[in-house]
């Protein structure tokens, strides 16, 4: 028999170290853990709407799949870049923005470098510091939201970038306007302020504009992506918002052809949906009208969100919670998780599906039901 090999030797001992993202229970695996026929899946913010119809209705005129896209897809970046003020060359653009995150890190980090993130945030920030031997420096949240001023005071000689999760995910918490206007006056210049704004257009008024940063603030790189309100979770694309001169560095590592054909068309097309963005936005809106003061009758507690999610206490353990909601087929996400004990992550989706949840919510809390 031939001698096994000793792979966590041979690979990068980053690599070896991390460990692998772990994604929400689906609903197969839901039915199949617990025999149900019909779960409610609140558990990845997707949106309850489903996709973009105008993005459903470009997809079905596709052919010629066996040709390479236009790698460039210049009219998509102009679309992206133009409510902003933008041009083409201020927008880099990926397979979601999880790949645009991993290359920008590719492009920007070196051993050594520090990678300022709070505590808990989204996982693959500091994990992808650690993969390019990079220090994650993490600071607690204050009540739920970044603290900004501990953020500034952890940066270092070291420090290559400072990441901002606004909402942040898992907590789908805001940071003040005013606060992050004097943050980013503060920062060096030499640091790279990246601001993740993946639901930015759920967000209320007055709320951070990103965008607007990446016009003003030359280190600054701002991620958006279709995943969420378009409903793109499948489809996969993500795209960054900065300074043309950094982004052609960053240009020369992004992986050939990581946009699709459909992803580009169907993003493209996206983009006209204002129909469909603001039914989304409807719901989500009087999905947070009815769910809140719910949870105040049941006596839990609940950040107030500028997303699609709510970040919910529980009494117990979030999975003894987790499991309890799953029993009676709502699949959530426990925070156990993502960094936050005691707190479950759960979508808001559609008027039916809400009050499925406060249904099931009422076991958590039998004494406030």
């Amino acid at each position: 028999m031939p001698v096994p090999i000793d792979y966590a030797a041979l690979v990068r001992p980053q690599v070896a170290k991390l460990k692998p993202y772990t994604p929400g229970t689906t609903v197969s695996q839901a039915k199949a853990k617990y025999g149900l026929e019909h779960f409610v899946k609140l558990s990845s913010n997707e949106n309850p709407l489903g996709t973009s119809p105008r993005a459903l209705a470009a997809l079905q005129s596709l052919g010629e799949l066996q040709i390479y896209v236009d790698d460039d897809h210049h009219e998509l970046r102009e679309r992206l870049a133009a409510p902003h003020g933008l041009q083409a060359a201020n927008v880099l653009v990926g397979h979601g923005s999880n790949d645009v995150v991993r290359t920008l890190f590719t492009a920007l980090l070196v051993p050594g470098d520090e990678v300022v993130v709070a505590d808990p945030t989204f996982s693959l920030f500091p994990k992808d510091a650690m993969l390019f031997d990079a220090t994650a420096v993490k600071v607690p949240l204050r009540d739920g939201v970044h603290d900004l001023d501990a953020m500034l005071a952890a940066v270092t000689p070291k420090t290559k970038l400072v990441v901002v999760v606004d909402p942040n995910n898992p907590t789908a918490t805001a940071v003040d306007r005013g606060a992050f206007e004097r943050f980013a006056r503060a920062l060096p210049e030499r640091v790279v302020l990246m601001i993740d704004q993946a639901y930015r257009e759920y967000m209320p008024a007055g709320s951070v504009e990103g965008a607007a940063y990446a016009a003003s603030r030359p280190a600054t790189i701002v991620l958006r992506t279709m995943s969420k309100i378009y409903g793109f979770a499948s489809l996969r694309f993500g795209y960054a918002l900065g300074d043309a001169a950094l982004l052609a560095y960053v240009e020369r590592v992004r992986v050939p052809f990581g946009v699709s054909r459909p992803a580009a068309v169907a993003a493209l097309a996206a983009l006209d949906d204002d129909d469909f963005l603001r039914r989304s936005v409807a719901n989500n809106e009087a999905g947070k009208a009815l769910l809140y003061p719910a949870f105040e009758r049941l006596g839990l507690h609940a950040y107030t969100t500028a997303a699609n999610f709510v970040a919910l206490e529980v009494r117990g353990t979030a999975t003894e919670a987790y499991e309890t909601l799953l029993a009676r087929g709502i699949v959530t996400r426990s925070g156990d998780a993502l960094g936050m004990p005691g707190r479950l992550r759960i979508t808001i989706g559609t008027p039916e599906e809400n009050a499925l949840l406060l249904d099931a919510l009422r076991s958590l809390a039998p004494a406030a039901a």
